[in-house]
């Protein structure tokens, strides 16, 4: 039996009009699982369906081997992080921190060093009599996190926690998130809509769209192998072109694009394998694993710029090939437009759907 298993689970918000329909989900100890989605696809409900904050209409909610379907909040051992980092204002970083150990009842001898500890697990040590109002956020995110790991959960909860941060302490909270949880051992369910934190943070990755699970499994099979077109293009394959299906065979598909062969060697999916010469389908491609170039290279199409984007390394272009808007981010300054340019994907880059 997996750590966590959620089971043929119906739950939302309004009783008859569950966001989560038939849900399944097992989660194994100690694994750090992203739930990754769009606003409104059942990340958060998933989230307080196990907390306890909605309580499913059918199914089954077990963690640790303990059923938790029926049982109220404050009787899940559950710890939770949120995006507002929800710290009493009036109480010090200590008290903050004691607070869940005060409402368990632990010896009041035993609670020092109990905050002591996760204090320094998470660099804190010596911040104990600052209010919330002297930190910064990344520090009171840490203190959240502290508060939530003290009481020893049997899993930790975390919904957006690092969406009100900059992008830089985005990124060392992430680096913190992921020592933190390599050190303790603690399996986490973590809520994001941002692709980076999901892959950087994650044993494995939920993309979720209206409810469902479009795809589960390692970073690197959501980023390289989506398996459906929503995945595609939520994990980056941002360019989507109409085509007909010309052939296929094992390890290559042949596509026909405004009156142009592209040839994809990327596994074919199940949907493809059904198709026939002459059906309609459509290819996705991401726009940094383009070529442009002012003579036709392999599996290319013409394009006009629309616009350029100089970024810096990198420059980002607006195309339009055959009446379709698509992306391009290449290296270097922005090219020189001469009229006559081509967009050119790599075989093993481009992804076949049906349409």
């Amino acid at each position: 039996m997996s750590y966590i298993e959620l089971t043929e689970i119906d739950a939302g918000y309004t009783k008859g009009l569950p966001i989560l329909k038939d849900f399944h989900l097992k989660v194994e100890q100690g694994e750090l699982v992203s739930l990754l989605g769009p606003s409104g696809c059942g990340k958060t409900t998933t989230l307080r369906t196990i907390a306890g904050f909605i309580m499913a209409e059918k199914g089954k909610v077990v963690v640790g081997g303990k059923d938790y379907t029926r049982l109220p909040p404050n009787k899940r051992n559950v710890g939770l992080v949120f995006q507002n980092y929800a710290l009493f204002p009036h109480l010090n970083v200590f008290d903050n921190v004691a607070y869940g150990l005060r409402r368990r009842k632990v010896p009041k001898s035993d609670i020092p060093k109990k905050v002591g500890e996760v204090l320094k697990l998470v660099s804190l040590s010596g911040y104990e009599k600052r209010l919330p109002a002297q930190l910064s956020g990344g520090q009171r995110q840490r203190v959240a996190l502290a508060r939530s790991i003290v009481i020893q959960p049997d899993l930790l909860l975390l919904d957006e926690p690092l969406s009100n941060l900059d992008a830089k302490l985005r990124e060392e909270m992430r680096a913190e998130l992921s020592r933190l949880q390599h050190q303790i051992g603690i399996t986490m369910i973590y809520v994001t809509h941002d692709q980076i934190e999901a892959l950087s943070l994650s044993s494995r990755i939920v993309v979720m769209n209206e409810g469902n699970i479009e795809q589960i499994g390692p970073p690197e099979d959501i980023y390289e192998r989506p398996a459906t077109p929503f995945v595609a293009r939520f994990v980056g394959f941002d360019n989507h072109i109409k085509g007909t299906l010309s052939s296929r065979s094992e390890g290559k598909t042949v596509v026909v694009i405004q009156g142009r062969k592209l040839v994809s060697t990327r596994a074919l999916s199940a949907s493809v394998k059904a198709l026939n010469p002459g059906d309609p389908v459509e290819v996705f491609f991401r726009p940094d694993d383009t070529v442009l170039d002012d003579s036709e290279l392999a599996n290319t199409l013409p394009a006009a710029i629309n616009f350029t984007n100089y970024q810096g390394y990198t420059t980002g272009y607006s195309l339009n090939t055959g009446g379709t808007s698509i992306r391009a981010v290449v290296p270097g300054k922005p090219c020189k437009d001469t009229g006559r340019l081509f967009v050119s994907i790599a075989p093993d880059k481009l992804i076949v759907e049906k349409c």
